[in-house]
């Protein structure tokens, strides 16, 4: 078996940056560096190192990491010459200076962006509206009678008027509830049975008859609702007729009603 068989692969894997400047922001939050005292030859070392990485993974380089890589070298080549730059006024020029302002400007970018982000990622969630002059024309059209009627023709009237017809015709099937106040109440019915029971032969009377004098059938109700209470409250007996087709009614007797 051949030595490329038995050795094993491995598989680098590398985080992708959007720009120099993110690489660079990077490496300052990861070893928690001063961004206006960057240590110039740590951040170039590990920049150069991730490009190499880069191309031995043959990805290609873009022009702007070249470019920061080579303002990299230049500002460690100028902080390591013995006679320091002075502006005009006699001072010493940080080689760096230049690089920290593009960080900081790029660092704004980057929070601005993201924060953009987020408002798009919340308008994207909102359902959109159409065109609203467009809405408010298309609904001024739908209730122009002058544009219905220059399109009116037998065709468009006869829908009209069978329309119409059906719902003529469905108010005028439409079930109706009426609601009625029946002139009886129990109270009204009892004192009718104990008047009719004092002017009935031996106090008694069928319920038979009750149902004949008027048969009405929430009057039977109400009757019958009545001659239970009067029941309960011992004014009255009950004897059932031959058949069990009828039960009589009868009055009892002061003395002999129930404390």
């Amino acid at each position: 078996m051949s030595d490329s068989q038995n050795s094993n692969t491995y598989e680098i894997k590398l985080p992708l940056f959007e720009g120099p400047f993110d690489l660079l922001l990077f490496f300052i939050e990861r070893d928690e560096l001063d961004i206006y005292d960057i240590p110039i030859a740590k951040v170039t070392s590990d920049f150069l190192d991730y490009l190499h990485q880069l191309e031995t993974m043959n990805v290609e380089v873009a022009s702007e990491f070249i470019l920061v890589a080579a303002t990299l070298m230049r500002i460690k080549a100028k902080m390591l010459l013995p006679r320091p730059v002075l502006d005009e006024e006699g001072n010493e020029i940080d080689p760096r200076e230049e690089l920290v302002k593009h960080l900081l400007e790029y660092k704004k970018y980057k929070s601005v962006i993201q924060e953009l982000n987020s408002l798009e990622s919340n308008r994207l969630d909102r359902e959109q509206r159409g065109n609203l002059l467009k809405e408010i024309k298309k609904l001024s059209q739908s209730i122009d009678v002058e544009a219905e009627m220059q399109d009116l023709d037998l065709y468009k009237l006869m829908k009209v008027f069978q329309k119409v017809l059906k719902r003529y015709e469905f108010d005028q099937s439409r079930p109706t509830h009426q609601v009625v106040q029946y002139p009886y109440t129990i109270s009204t019915q009892k004192d009718y049975l104990i008047q009719r029971l004092h002017s009935s032969p031996n106090h008694r009377i069928s319920f038979s008859s009750l149902v004949e004098e008027k048969p009405e059938k929430i009057l039977v109700i109400y009757n019958f609702l009545a001659i239970l209470e009067l029941l309960q409250l011992g004014t009255i007996t009950l004897h059932i007729g031959e058949g069990f087709n009828n039960f009589w009614v009868e009055k009892l007797e002061e003395e002999k009603i129930p404390d």
